[in-house]
């Protein structure tokens, strides 16, 4: 409920000052502002009422969640498999494409949203056969999934970003509902993208700077949170590379 409260104080006085600003038509003030130009987009719709304030504050309650903590996370399992890393060079990292797959098998393994839930509106028949009734509420373990020798084979629970890249040295394409770290089907994040160029400009500038080693002894464990984060952080040494 604290949470709630927070959030409420800081986005709700931005939501208000901008609604203000679109019903003053001040054109300078929405040409940098995101929140601005998602209000622009929704101008003249029934989602922009009276009472639009909270679809609004629930819409932006989203764009913090996954697109500021799920890239952190991504990124400290990431260097936690730092054992399996080979030395980046200037060359190999113009194409990316090892880094691209790791990111992918650090969200096969330790996906940043570990869970979803989903509730049926009508009686229906899942892929795997069984029969579901109205209202009924599914919860889909991405964290499991992403751990099947079903789906992955024997070496599921090895990380290989091997597993990602094709025979001609691209990336494989992988099937949204195998591999759902950014959900599936009509509800597939649309700025999925977006996440991977940060993580992969990231990753690549530390790597190709400094050798990364996990602190001995640090433990490393996942948070029982939403956002499957490390219970204490990820402490590592750096030192800078020789070149």
């Amino acid at each position: 409920m604290e949470g709630w409260i927070a959030i409420d104080t800081f986005l709700y006085p931005c939501i208000s000052r901008k609604l203000e600003e679109l019903n003053r038509e001040i054109p300078e003030t929405w040409n940098y502002s995101f929140l601005a130009c998602f209000l622009k987009g929704f101008e003249g719709t029934p989602y922009l009422d009276a009472n639009s304030k909270k679809f609004i504050r629930d819409t932006f309650s989203a764009f913090v969640l996954a697109g500021r903590d799920t890239t952190s996370t991504t990124l400290a399992w990431l260097f936690c498999d730092e054992k399996n890393w080979r030395i980046f060079t200037a060359e190999e990292s113009r194409g990316l494409v090892y880094l691209h797959g790791a990111i992918c098998e650090t969200l096969r393994l330790f996906p940043a949203l570990s869970w979803q839930l989903q509730t049926s509106a009508k009686p229906d028949v899942l892929p795997s056969g069984h029969h579901i009734g109205a209202n009924t509420k599914v919860l889909l373990s991405y964290y499991a999934m992403g751990r099947m020798e079903a789906l992955w084979g024997k070496d599921c629970l090895e990380f290989r970003p091997e597993r990602w890249i094709s025979k001609r040295g691209e990336i494989e394409s992988v099937p949204s509902y195998k591999f759902p770290a950014f959900n599936a089907g009509p509800r597939s994040c649309l700025g999925k993208e977006m996440p991977f160029i940060q993580m992969k400009m990231v990753a690549a500038s530390i790597l190709f700077k400094y050798k990364v080693r996990v602190v001995e002894d640090h433990p490393i464990s996942p948070d029982r949170s939403i956002i499957i984060q490390m219970t204490h952080g990820l402490k590592v040494r750096l030192s800078r590379r020789d070149f």
